[in-house]
């Protein structure tokens, strides 16, 4: 018999800003990494005023996590130290394993409308820390949508739904990513593999994601769930939209210094100095 995941802790979001100045919501960091291992931060931006986010994040570094981008409206060029130079648009991901290190610039290419997505940090187990950089760019067109009988709609950006797998691979962590869409007065259920974390974070609407408490998530609101290997979700009067993200917990101690996250203290100092030294990038 499959038993419901319960709602273990509500987040909610802050609002802060980055990079150059970028307004964003911050809905995971540094208060909840133990909570949410592997994942260490999530950063939703949404906004129409291009002085919410033209400043962009001009090149900076990262080691030892993996960044990944999902925009839902919107265009970001990046460019790296490895040569890497391209546009991330409306309903693109892209899945950057930073690993040994790379120095990279993500800049927003405004012509109208709103600036509207996710970034998710996921961190790297030890051994594979120092694993060579490597992307997977992937456009909205090669990633598939499920579309439910009630006209729920399950966008499958890592991980599999209904024997539908998404086309991000190969990645440590064994993630299952998904963009739901639900109209209103309808159900979902999420299976979702009972040793992984599991969290959601509802960015249109209203929806009960704990059919014991019954308690309503509304807009802006995060959710950490208990043990059990299916989520599942209901609306009402409204319809919902939210991310779903589940991962592998790796279970190891975390010292994290601004983009660099490593297992101690002097791990970070060290890629610090070869920052000062201009010996960070090692492939």
């Amino acid at each position: 018999m499959k038993t419901n995941r319960q709602i273990e802790r509500i987040i909610v979001g802050q609002q802060t800003s980055d990079g150059a100045g970028v307004k964003l919501t911050r809905i995971l960091g540094h208060h909840t990494t133990e909570l949410l291992d592997p994942f260490l931060m999530l950063d939703y931006f949404g906004s129409d005023n291009p002085k919410d986010f033209m400043a962009g994040f001009p090149s900076h570094p990262h080691r030892g996590i993996e960044t990944v981008t999902y925009m839902l409206e919107g265009r970001v060029e990046h460019s790296d130290s490895m040569g890497n130079r391209g546009v991330i648009g409306a309903g693109d991901i892209q899945w950057m394993t930073a690993g040994s290190g790379i120095i990279h610039e993500e800049m927003p290419k405004y012509e109208q409308g709103k600036m509207h997505g996710f970034q998710l940090w996921v961190n790297l187990p030890a051994a594979s820390k120092m694993t060579a950089p490597r992307y997977q760019d992937i456009p909205a067109s090669r990633i598939p949508i499920v579309e439910l009988e009630n006209k729920t709609r399950v966008k499958v950006l890592a991980g599999t739904f209904q024997g539908i797998k998404g086309p991000v691979e190969d990645i440590i962590a064994e993630p299952e990513y998904f963009d739901v869409e639900m109209l209103q007065n309808s159900e979902l259920v999420i299976p979702c593999d009972p040793t992984h974390t599991v969290f959601a974070y509802l960015y249109e609407g209203t929806a009960v994601f704990d059919e014991k408490s019954k308690e309503t998530l509304r807009t802006g609101e995060g959710a950490l769930f208990g043990k059990g290997d299916q989520v599942s979700i209901q609306t009402a009067g409204s319809k919902a939209r939210f991310i779903m993200i589940a991962g592998k917990p790796i279970r190891e101690s975390i010292a994290w210094y601004g983009p660099i996250v490593m297992n101690t203290n002097e791990e970070i100092d060290l890629a610090f100095r070869e920052l000062r030294n201009n010996t960070f990038i090692k492939s």
